[in-house]
């Protein structure tokens, strides 16, 4: 309408040429929706801010704080020591990357405690991306090399199958022995099941991880000797009790915080010493909650295998942890393998959040950045430990690998019938948010913003 007057049509065009020709304005609508709807999953807006300071540009004040403590380490340190000149280079790198990250990364999905801290986390997974492609391109020695001037002890590091026995007389139980397991890494692996579920925020996800990960131990076995466990302390002490527990945990604190009534006063406007106290450690807890809804009945076959997808790199990022640290040769105590596992789950819940997004909104058609860097992240781990591991990975036995991956499959399919069969027995009967999300948005450009804003909730945790 409009394009030509009195409503005359030329008649030599054919009516999918008018089409074509009647809809740009309409398909401009579609990208600036698009565009506008992945920035809100990528780069979250903080909305109410209290305190203004800390969220105003100070990029003059920063560049001159950065230039005039570059010159401090540059002319009044002593650099006799050559180890010492690059330790001290190293950091400095590492924190100027980090003041440019928060410059110029998107914030992510997350807004608590600051945008600020989202994008150093974001360039330090960046700064690991790149370190995983130098590693890649070393050789051998170069990187035992590069391991010991990290650490000199490390030439001493033996492995722990060379000096451990496993599943060694399965039959004698007594509770001597149980009370033994339940050391810091049994707490530690409690600890891990409970931060995965407020990830995941799904009992039938997180339970189905939980169990392909023990098969994932028993087809990985005849690699990895220390997955040779007890059927008791497999069955009871991993899955029902750390497991099971740390599930029900993390559940737990997510029904109460679905249930929590959000509403965020100023600091400015609290009187009390205790109240801004108060308020001041809430900034580190999520600024709104959703509920999360993987799948339902109405789902496609590509958000299923989406699904399928999510579960092989969870457990080929567990398994990454394991192969590290027996290709490379460090204990599990050691500040290269808990240094690791801190950062990999900082750096999953925002993964997790765009991955969620991706798979269940219907507006969002690309991967959010942070989650792209994980799933390189992933993948580079894997193709160094093959590299570095020829000698462990020739004894492969690629029946084992062939039935892990349709396990695997089963399993998923499995977990997703039941979450489906749930859904609608037991399952609400209105839409959930994310549902209604999806037809939230109008083709009208007028209303964008009001359909955006129905978005907020779900990426702002």
């Amino acid at each position: 309408d409009g394009l030509f007057p009195s409503g005359t049509l030329p008649t030599h065009l054919h009516q999918s040429q008018l089409k074509v020709r009647n809809f740009p304005q309409a398909r401009a609508r579609d990208d600036v929706n698009y565009r506008m709807h992945f920035r809100m999953i990528n780069e979250q807006q903080v909305e109410d801010i209290t305190i203004e300071f800390f969220y105003k540009p100070h990029t003059i004040t920063l560049l001159t704080c950065t230039v005039l403590s570059l010159m401090y380490f540059a002319f009044t340190r002593d650099d006799g020591n050559p180890d010492s000149n690059l330790w001290v280079g190293l950091i400095l790198v590492i924190s100027f990357f980090l003041v440019i990250s928060v410059l110029a990364f998107p914030n992510g999905p997350f807004t608590r405690p600051h945008p600020a801290i989202w994008r150093m986390v974001f360039g330090l997974s960046v700064l690991y991306f790149l370190f995983l492609v130098l590693i890649i391109f070393l050789n051998w020695e170069q990187v035992k090399l590069l391991m010991y001037w990290f650490d000199p002890n490390l030439r001493y590091a033996k492995r722990e199958a060379d000096i451990m026995e496993y599943a060694v007389n399965c039959h004698v139980i007594t509770w001597e022995r149980i009370l033994s397991h339940f050391d810091i890494f049994a707490f530690s692996h409690f600890w891990g099941w409970g931060m995965k579920a407020l990830l995941i925020r799904s009992y039938g996800l997180c339970w189905t991880i939980s169990i392909t990960w023990e098969l994932t131990e028993l087809f990985f076995m005849h690699l990895l000797p220390n997955f040779a466990e007890c059927w008791w302390d497999q069955v009871i002490l991993d899955i029902l009790l750390c497991n099971g527990g740390g599930i029900w945990l993390g559940m737990t604190v997510c029904r109460f915080l679905e249930m929590r009534t959000y509403h965020w006063a100023s600091i400015k406007d609290i009187h009390t010493t205790t109240g801004k106290i108060k308020r001041a450690v809430l900034q580190f807890t999520p600024a709104s909650w959703t509920y999360v809804r993987w799948f339902d009945p109405k789902s496609s076959l590509q958000r299923v295998m989406g699904v399928y997808l999510f579960m092989i790199i969870w457990q080929l990022t567990e398994l990454n942890t394991f192969f590290l640290k027996h290709i490379f040769i460090f204990p599990a105590c050691h500040a290269l393998s808990w240094c690791r596992i801190l950062f990999i789950g900082i750096i999953t819940a925002p993964t997790v959040r765009q991955y969620y997004a991706y798979l269940t909104d219907t507006q969002c058609k690309r991967v959010g950045t942070q989650c792209w860097v994980f799933g390189a992240i992933a993948f580079l781990e894997a193709l160094a430990c093959v590299k570095f591991g020829q000698d462990l990975f020739s004894k492969t036995q690629i029946l084992y690998v062939v039935l892990w991956l349709l396990c695997v499959a089963f399993i998923t399919f499995l977990c997703l019938y039941g979450m489906v069969w749930y859904a609608e027995t037991y399952g609400p009967r209105e839409k959930s948010l994310s549902e209604c999300e999806d037809s939230n948005y109008t083709e009208s450009f007028d209303h964008m913003s009001e359909g955006l804003k129905g978005t907020v909730c779900l990426f702002c945790v």
